[in-house]
């Protein structure tokens, strides 16, 4: 499956992917499910869910937990693929020029 083979490229820092590639390739194909199925499965709109399986929209929590119940699985492991996919992507265009790190001493006042 392919979950099992992010969280060990997770563990060696390769490029975590959107939890919809997820939706694709363990669950849409071999299940020989259309995305139109699964929407009407998991209660949400074709196009709403064409967005996530395509990497256009992030799992959203309340997305988390219908894939949870749909796949049993938890809807930590979907918040936490998405997560990890979300960090990555901010680090690839983080810029750290400008930020100042600043360390505020407090002395305690008794």
């Amino acid at each position: 499956m392919l979950i099992t083979k992010i969280i060990t490229d997770m563990e060696r820092g390769i490029k975590p992917v959107h939890p919809g590639e997820i939706i694709r390739y363990d669950y849409l194909e071999p299940l020989g499910l259309t995305i139109g199925a699964l929407a009407d499965s998991l209660g949400v709109t074709r196009p709403t869910l064409s967005a996530v399986v395509n990497g256009r929209s992030a799992v959203s929590p309340e997305m988390a937990l219908r894939l949870a119940k749909a796949f049993d699985t938890t809807s930590d492991l979907w918040l936490g693929m998405q997560k990890n996919y979300d960090l990555y992507q901010a680090r690839l265009k983080f810029n750290p020029d400008g930020i100042v790190k600043q360390i505020y001493k407090t002395e305690l006042v008794l």
